[in-house]
């Protein structure tokens, strides 16, 4: 029998301080500083500067930027709209598990995927690197 890859998950080591727990709904604009762990389901225009998890369960849709690595263990997109309605752009190594199932548009610099991934929608990988944006606060006025 041949070695079976293995996925591990570290939140510490990856910095991944937001989590959306299963049961909550998110919707609209969001800025995550750090990773996120979705259990939940998040919707709408998502800027994420670290990894995003998209645990098993977990749904992410509408048009999400990653600045670090996407993994899918859950959905990436709905099953109702089209495959380009959800984009996803990561900036790092796109990680699609056994579980995972994209119906989205996903762009990412590399893309792994493990026995059992699903892709529905387009996909392309990327060239070169941008790096983390800096993050300016703005004092209140």
């Amino acid at each position: 029998m041949a070695p079976q890859d293995v996925l591990t998950i570290d939140p510490v080591a990856m910095n991944v301080v937001n989590r959306v727990c299963a049961g909550s709904q998110l919707n609209g604009e969001q800025l995550y500083k750090g990773g996120l762990l979705v259990q939940g389901e998040v919707k709408g225009a998502l800027d994420v500067r670290g990894c995003l998890i998209v645990w098993g369960g977990g749904l992410v849709s509408g048009r999400i930027k990653v600045w670090g690595d996407l993994y899918l263990f859950g959905q990436l997109g709905l099953d109702d709209q089209p495959d380009s309605t959800t984009t996803l752009e990561c900036m790092g190594t796109a990680y699609i598990s056994n579980t995972g199932v994209s119906r989205a548009a996903l762009f990412a610099h590399r893309i792994r995927m493990y026995d059992g991934a699903q892709l529905h929608g387009p996909f392309k990988t990327l060239k070169g690197y941008m790096g983390l944006p800096e993050l300016h606060e703005v004092a209140p006025s």
